[in-house]
């Protein structure tokens, strides 16, 4: 009788340890399949996007340039006054002159402003009048130099220039020299700087 209890034991034992031929545990499945772990899923592929999409590729800029970045040194209203004023060097010299066929003092500054989307008066001593009085240590290089009748800063204004630096201008000096690059330093404190834009 414990014989036939033992041989029952060992015969259950081994159907439990084998499994019925063509049937495979969840375990053997995986492995079988080549997966590592019995829940691993396959990857899927990735969703295409639909043709309207557009490309994220940047598209390839004309070159413009006026452009003004980062880069490149953006230049003020007087720095412009500055430089087109020494375009007219050379200009002849007219009474009552304000195009390139002869300006006077006056009608020399009030075209370059012009040019430049500013109005000043046309007289010397109505830019005067009109500018805000600054020290030649602030004054920048396109504002305004006045020349008065003597020391007195609001004395009468005869003669005015367009600014370039140190004790330069550029200005409608006379008949027969027109449109000069002038130093100013003879006049001494006589003159004094004046600005429309800062």
């Amino acid at each position: 009788m414990r014989r036939n209890w033992l041989a029952k034991a060992a015969i259950a034992t081994v159907a439990l340890s084998v499994p019925a031929a063509g049937f495979a545990t969840s375990a053997q499945a995986a492995t079988i399949g080549g997966g590592s772990h019995p829940k691993a899923v396959a990857h899927k592929a990735p969703k295409k996007h639909p043709k309207s999409h557009k490309s994220h590729k940047p598209r390839k800029k004309a070159h413009n340039e006026d452009y003004k970045g980062k880069h490149r040194r953006h230049e003020s209203f007087d720095q412009r006054a500055a430089a087109i004023v020494k375009s007219q060097e050379g200009a002849p010299y007219m009474y009552g002159g304000d195009t390139p066929a002869g300006f006077d003092c006056s009608g020399l500054t009030s075209y370059i402003y012009r040019q430049l989307g500013k109005s000043l008066p046309r007289t010397a001593e109505d830019q005067f009048l009109e500018s805000r009085p600054i020290s030649k240590s602030k004054a920048w290089g396109g504002d305004l130099v006045f020349f008065h009748v003597d020391s007195d800063p609001n004395s009468y204004v005869y003669h005015v220039g367009i600014y370039e630096g140190g004790d330069d201008m550029v200005a409608a000096t006379s008949y027969g020299e027109g449109v000069q690059w002038q130093n100013f330093a003879w006049a001494g404190d006589t003159v004094t700087f004046g600005t429309i834009t800062h």
